[in-house]
């Protein structure tokens, strides 16, 4: 009699072990779909680049560094590897991009191009796909990281060298800042 019961305690025993590995499993392949979202519209933002840079061009011959700059960091986005890389190379464009955006300002007629409102329009879209899926991304990395840390599942984890994963953060410390907005100048 007693066998059978240490036996059922040893089958759920394994059953527990082989459900808590199986969800670390489908959630490390949650974070990295999450992931691949994010890669997904930062290339399509990179690929709305080239376009932008075209249209903008000629308007803008004294800010040819801030098109170098966008240009060149688009070629360092397919030597990227890293969450943490293409983190800090998604912030220097973001902030590269918001610099055309402004100097575009003093553009009228760049501003008026249709092409050039059609890509602002589109690269508008996609920051707005890009911070919902960094959202995404950092929810689903944030459960995973806590199942990792949760007893059970930490023991689980550890015997299966489950490692924990990145979130993406703002690399720059100015961009945590409140915005100062006064009306009275």
């Amino acid at each position: 009699m007693w066998w059978w019961i240490i036996l059922a305690i040893v089958v759920i025993i394994i059953i527990a072990i082989i459900a808590i590995y199986n969800s670390l499993v489908t959630m490390r392949q949650r974070v990295k779909n999450a992931w691949s979202q994010i890669d997904v519209q930062l290339q399509r933002r990179f690929d709305l680049i080239p376009n932008l840079v075209e249209t903008v061009k000629g308007y803008m011959e004294h800010e040819a560094d801030v098109l170098t700059k966008v240009t060149d960091l688009r070629s360092s986005w397919a030597n990227a590897k890293s969450v943490d890389e293409k983190a800090k190379l998604d912030n220097q464009l973001s902030e590269s991009l918001k610099t055309i955006m402004a100097v575009a300002e003093n553009y009228p007629d760049l501003k008026a191009n249709q092409n050039f409102s059609e890509l602002q329009t589109e690269l508008t879209n996609t920051e707005n796909k890009i911070s919902y899926s960094r959202q995404f991304y950092n929810d689903t990395v944030t459960r995973y990281n806590t199942k990792l840390e949760m007893f059970p599942s930490n023991v689980v984890a550890s015997v299966f060298n489950f490692k924990s994963e990145e979130l993406f953060e703002v690399a720059d410390a100015a961009a945590r800042q409140n915005v100062k907005v006064d009306f009275n100048k």
